[in-house]
């Protein structure tokens, strides 16, 4: 049996560095065995089904291709359909009010553990907020990403040591549980 997968690349194709063409992932990744390889934009989405391996097996295997084949180190996240339409379901902000821009999804190699977040006050970020999904941060950013000071925050080391973490835009979100659903 196979399942529909999307592979998250963490910080490729930005600011000129660590590039990685999407027609050449898309063959490295069919190079892998894996069927029906779409990528999404050009900032590190793949889609894919795979009848063997799990979720993280399968990110450690497009990591070491990854690198063996550009040079340099990727880290990946892989997360099954299933997992992907829950993060949309589960949403705790009113998506279908919000522009793409403004809500973003922190998707994590690990749980989401709330000690980690807890010395983040959430009233000083306001109008921006934040919640903890499975293995999932949920921001809202009414004024986008790049100017969220919440966002900052969340990125910081402390809170992402030992992490896997990569965010993606509402638009991309609900792009990836289509496009794993068909």
């Amino acid at each position: 049996m196979t399942t529909m997968y999307a592979a998250l690349l963490r910080g490729v194709n930005v600011g000129g560095s660590r590039k990685v063409p999407m027609a050449e992932l898309r063959t490295l990744l069919t190079g892998l065995g894996l069927d029906g390889v779409r990528t999404h934009l050009q900032s590190g989405q793949a889609v894919f089904a795979a009848g063997h391996g799990d979720e993280d097996s399968l990110a450690a295997e497009i990591t070491a291709a990854i690198e063996a084949h550009f040079g340099f180190p990727v880290d990946v996240i892989v997360r099954d359909h299933a997992y992907l339409e829950a993060v949309v379901d589960d949403c705790p902000f009113p998506a279908d009010t919000l522009e793409g821009r403004q809500l973003h999804v922190t998707y994590l190699s690990a749980p989401a553990d709330p000690a980690r977040y807890a010395g983040i006050d959430p009233a000083a970020y306001l109008p921006e907020e934040f919640r903890l999904g499975d293995r999932a941060v949920y921001l809202y950013a009414p004024d986008g990403l790049g100017r969220s000071k919440l966002a900052e925050a969340l990125s910081r080391p402390r809170l992402t040591k030992g992490l896997i973490a990569t965010s993606r835009n509402w638009n991309t979100v609900v792009k990836l549980v289509e496009l794993t659903g068909a």
